[in-house]
């Protein structure tokens, strides 16, 4: 079974999606097998990965409002081994129409049945938007584990406790298995005091659950996305692209923990 990892914080402009986009690209370098779900209406992961207006006929709103299947809406990426379910305009509408559906709560988790029993996946992450609507709510209940890209300022600290509220209520109605795999620290700039209190803080309050890995400001990874490529692709030795191949690798390594841990 792959692993799926939802990356979501209800804070907007915290690097939620350029994670989702170079993460999976890093893990999909190293020989994994990665499926990206765009779960936000704005879209960014999908065109972050290049994938054309006629590439998105059939997306991520289609699956949940029941239109298509999982098979039907998944493309393929410029990556070996990477592909995307994308996002259309029309999934800005979705919250609304899930609302009367049946197990409207579980849309995400029922399709992604199918998709990984058709399909070879090493790990399936969901983009989800920033916020706690019906879409984030079906991230988390499809997700085995939540990573949570935090940018370091003050705000987001406060943000980063309402969220650690949402994962246990959607554990406690919804979702049993679903557990913190992470919080990545975003945006960190050395030269910044505020950078240092802020992750300072973090690792005190959450300790080992915080990655060592901290991605940095990097004019490079916001200018990839304008080319439709992720980072990795655009300029890989830039400080950037080298903290998410860390990243991946730290990753790997927690998750390989994990499976040894429930082995034994």
């Amino acid at each position: 079974m792959p692993r799926i990892l939802a990356i979501a914080n209800q804070k907007g402009g915290v690097g939620k999606t350029t994670t989702a986009i170079n993460l999976a690209t890093a893990l999909a370098a190293v020989g994994k097998k990665v499926l990206v779900v765009d779960l936000d209406p704005q879209g960014n992961a999908s065109t972050g990965f290049g994938i054309t207006a006629e590439q998105r006929e059939v997306g991520s709103y289609d699956v949940l409002i029941g239109n298509a299947t999982s098979a039907e809406a998944i493309v393929g990426s410029m990556i070996p081994g990477l592909c995307v379910m994308p996002a259309t305009p029309d999934l800005a509408g979705a919250e609304l129409e899930l609302v009367d559906l049946e197990r409207r709560e579980y849309r995400l988790a029922d399709a992604l049945v199918e998709a990984v029993r058709q399909m070879d996946l090493d790990f399936v992450m969901i983009d989800a938007p920033p916020s706690l609507g019906l879409l984030t709510l079906n991230a988390l209940v499809a997700a085995d584990a939540l990573l949570v890209p935090l940018q370091c300022e003050f705000f987001a600290l406060e943000g980063l406790s309402n969220l650690m509220r949402t994962l246990d209520r959607v554990r406690e109605r919804f979702n049993p298995r679903l557990t913190l795999q992470g919080v990545v620290l975003t945006m960190f700039d050395k030269r910044n005091n505020l950078s240092e209190a802020v992750a300072a803080d973090v690792r005190q309050h959450l300790g080992d659950v915080v990655y060592e890995t901290a991605i940095p400001r990097n004019v490079r990874i916001s200018e990839a996305p304008s080319h439709g490529k992720p980072v990795l692709l655009y300029d890989l030795r830039c400080p950037g692209s080298q903290a998410y191949v860390m990243l991946a690798s730290e990753l790997l390594k927690r998750e390989g923990a994990r499976v040894e841990e429930h082995a034994a």
